[in-house]
């Protein structure tokens, strides 16, 4: 990849909840064949195993009551899981020519998540449990965003934190409508009212899909609404550019929630992208960079 990846995970139920309905997902995409048995010579049959292709990241903030909403979104992470392991093509590399069939295979795990959360909560006696679900399929350089729900992703770069996705609840249709300002969105009961969702009644086609082009020096932040009600873009740029690993970022983010009230589960992923040291090593002596044009 030419790029070092940082990444961490962390959820907390907080200091009001009694259950913790969240779930995240930190994964590295890799092709590789398990050796049974082989006359191939050991150093040679080791070369057996893939090299890593890419990244997946999930977020994901379960409802329903009871034990409905933890359910939904462990059942929606797994899904997710299996369907990129077993389902999707594992020659996508995201060039333009391949941009269009990624972006389908995407919406289709979406699908086969819809259809797994509303099979397993009719089946559990929870048949209106559903799930948030943020979710970024990264490969270098590219960055996929799929978005259902009012979980975020941001972007940091150049001292700010970008928000990549549009919360999908009554108060940001309000705003998109002229009916509320963003502050006034911020602090209205519509603000966690959510209009879409991964469950039985929500549309399959009402998913967001995104194309970032990262580079390196660039942060992404993963969050559900734990988070972002108490914590501003300011404040979780303001963490991000302190330059601490993704884990010490993620510790913090999470414990400012909590000291600002902790009313609700808090779960986060950081990932940093910077200069693969051994990439940087092999830099020819005039110069020339051997990394990825950003």
């Amino acid at each position: 990849m030419g790029v070092a990846f940082d990444c961490f995970g962390l959820t907390d139920r907080g200091r009001v909840r009694s259950r913790n309905e969240d779930q995240f997902l930190v994964a590295d995409l890799t092709k590789s064949l398990r050796v049974r048995a082989t006359s191939v010579p050991e150093e040679v049959s080791g070369a057996l195993g893939g090299k890593e292709h890419g990244k997946l990241f999930l977020v994901a903030d379960g409802m329903g009551g009871q034990a409905g909403g933890e359910l939904a979104s462990g059942v929606a992470t797994e899904t997710i899981a299996r369907y990129v392991l077993h389902t999707m093509p594992w020659f996508f590399r995201l060039h333009d020519d391949g941009a269009d069939d990624l972006e389908q295979q995407l919406r289709a795990a979406l699908h086969a998540c819809r259809e797994e959360v509303t099979a397993v909560g009719r089946a559990s006696g929870y048949a209106d449990m559903g799930t948030t679900l943020t979710l970024g399929y990264l490969m270098w350089p590219w960055l996929y965003v799929v978005h259902v729900g009012d979980s975020r992703a941001y972007l940091f770069r150049d001292g700010e934190a970008r928000q990549l996705t549009t919360d999908h609840t009554v108060a940001q249709r309000m705003v998109e409508k002229g009916l509320l300002s963003p502050d006034q969105a911020a602090a209205s009961r519509w603000g966690h009212a959510l209009m879409r969702c991964v469950s039985a009644g929500t549309p399959e086609a009402d998913v967001d899909v995104l194309k970032v082009k990262l580079r390196t020096g660039d942060a992404l932040l993963f969050c559900t609404d734990g988070l972002s009600k108490y914590l501003a873009p300011a404040a979780i740029a303001s963490s991000l550019a302190k330059g601490e690993s993704a884990e010490a970022t993620a510790r913090e983010l999470v414990a400012a929630a909590n000291e600002a009230g902790g009313s609700d589960n808090v779960t986060v992923v950081v990932v940093r992208a910077a200069p693969d040291p051994a990439a940087v090593a092999q830099t020819p002596a005039d110069g020339t960079a051997l990394l990825p044009p950003a």
